[in-house]
């Protein structure tokens, strides 16, 4: 069974400027994240998501765990950390369609957090919001089925990668698959599906904006939950991803250093080029950035210069190992 949804006009119309922006950041930021900017935002993802589920660390907290230095902080908070560092690190190991995989993955996340991480709940579940039962899950015994109808959709289904992590995302809320960690699964694996399409996701960290307005979360959950299928989740998430892509346009590439620009130019594995080809894969660049770039790319040893002016052509240098 197919989860159930509708594609309604506000629907198309986000997923036409979702797309319209992941050309423009493709086309302006590179496809491949610099070291530098996955850092960052890999800090960003972990910070925001765990923060929706209470965790009381600060970015310079997660930053210097990643530094291998001591943190003083709750120990469930820090142990949260040092998981989704793991997580994240190997995130592109994870096979989007993949069972197997997902529960590794939560596995990792939980470990040492939970008893029975990487395997389905045995109980049942429900999201209590001071008195009330917000959310009542599918009873334990439905969970291993639910699962795998909801991953035959990822493996056969024709929807794009965009509506696929969106459903995926309020399904995994809705059935409520483990007694901990789902929600920061959601999360996860809606990244995982995205990147498995569009490899910018690596670096655009979407939670942030979620962790900002959580009651919105919320709410764009319980309105699913009570209209029977996610196209109010779905609606609400197109959104969010595309207010996390204005954020990344907006900043015009200035977060891509000298550096990182070099490294990315040279895994492209061109052999001859000039100014105005390196210009092509840095569309945002000035010819004064760029003409600097490639000075300290002749520095470096990476690229040897042959002729003058705008004859001026670069070789790159093979190197040795």
């Amino acid at each position: 069974m197919k989860p159930p949804y509708q594609i309604n006009s506000e629907i198309l119309r986000l997923l036409t400027e979702v797309s319209e922006k992941i050309g423009a950041v493709n086309a302006s930021f590179l496809i491949k994240p610099s070291p530098t900017l996955r850092k960052q935002n890999q800090i960003k993802t972990i910070h925001s998501s765990l923060k929706i589920e209470g965790n009381t660390l600060s970015e310079d907290q997660i930053t210097a765990l990643i530094e291998n230095k001591r943190v003083i902080g709750p120990e469930r908070d820090i142990m949260e950390v040092r998981n989704a560092i793991e997580v994240y690190d190997k995130i592109e190991s994870f096979r989007f369609d993949s069972e197997k995989s997902f529960l590794a993955a939560h596995k990792m996340l939980m470990k040492s957090l939970e008893k029975d991480a990487g395997s389905y709940r045995k109980k049942g579940v429900g999201i209590v919001k001071g008195s009330k039962v917000q959310h009542l899950a599918p009873p334990a015994e439905n969970v291993a089925f639910l699962m795998k109808n909801l991953f035959h959709y990822l493996k056969t289904d024709t929807d794009i990668a965009l509506i696929k992590s969106c459903v995926f995302h309020y399904e995994i809320e809705f059935i409520h698959p483990f007694m901990d960690g789902n929600g920061r699964m959601g999360r996860l694996w809606q990244t995982v599906i995205l990147i498995s399409k569009f490899p910018v996701f690596q670096f655009l960290p979407f939670e942030t904006l979620i962790s900002a307005n959580q009651s919105a979360y919320y709410k764009a959950l319980s309105d699913s939950d009570k209209a029977g299928h996610s196209t109010p989740f779905i609606a609400y998430m197109l959104g969010v991803i595309s207010l996390a892509l204005d954020n990344v346009l907006q900043t015009k590439g200035a977060s891509q250093s000298q550096v990182d620009r070099l490294q990315y130019f040279l895994s492209l594995k061109i052999k001859s080029f000039t100014r105005k080809d390196y210009m092509n894969v840095f569309k945002t660049l000035s010819t004064a950035t760029a003409s600097r770039d490639l000075k300290k790319g002749v520095e470096l040893g990476h690229f040897s210069v042959l002729g003058m002016n705008r004859l001026t052509t670069y070789k790159v240098i093979e190197k040795k190992i």
